[in-house]
């Protein structure tokens, strides 16, 4: 079985149009510190971000927050963490919460949710990192993006075994019995010797 010890949560910056994405939030902060995993996030104590933060702490979970200097102000940093990590870029913030992590989930968001998200599915498709990466799929709201991924697939720019490494779900119980049961397969890219020689 997996040790996951920290575990970094991407999610919006807003609470987003429907009280059941906060309360998934909630309940996933609750989660986290009844398991003793803290919590790496964006550094913000506002919307959903503010939320899962705040779920940890008050039920006496341990988070730490990573955001960039010109952030601070905007998204209204959380001053009562744990421990508030301030960067310089939002390439510092992306890399640091990666190194903190133990596995990674994404939470209903926006643009920056996707580009945090994304760029963990990538470095997992490189071979760069072997951590479980997972979609809490609150009232379908990761539904296209799941289609998407497997119209990657059947299109022939994602390998199936990729696509497979990618959990979504709603079930909270069910997302942490499969991280901590994850087995990392990692399967090279499309690009071979015969490929490379066809483009010369």
């Amino acid at each position: 079985m997996r040790n996951i010890q920290t575990l970094c949560v991407y999610c919006g910056s807003s609470s987003g149009a429907r009280p059941e994405y906060t309360d998934a939030a909630k309940a996933f902060g609750m989660r986290l510190a009844q398991d003793g995993i803290t919590l790496v996030y964006g550094g913000g104590k506002v919307g959903l971000m503010g939320t899962v933060a705040d779920a940890v702490l008050a039920a006496g979970g341990r988070v730490i927050g990573v955001i960039p200097r010109q952030l601070v102000e905007k998204e209204v940093a959380h001053t009562g963490l744990s421990q508030l990590q301030v960067v310089e870029t939002m390439h510092e913030r992306k890399t640091r919460m990666y190194e903190l992590a133990d596995a990674f989930v994404a939470l209903p968001g926006g643009f920056g949710t996707m580009d945090e998200m994304f760029e963990m599915l990538t470095w997992a498709q490189l071979g760069l990192h072997a951590y479980p990466c997972a979609y809490l799929d609150v009232l379908g709201f990761y539904k296209g993006l799941s289609a998407s991924m497997d119209h990657m697939v059947a299109e022939g720019f994602v390998k199936r075994e990729q696509r497979d490494q990618v959990w979504f779900g709603d079930d909270i119980d069910a997302l942490f019995h499969w991280m901590t049961h994850y087995e990392s397969a990692y399967t090279p890219k499309w690009i071979t010797p015969s490929a490379i020689e066809s483009h010369r």
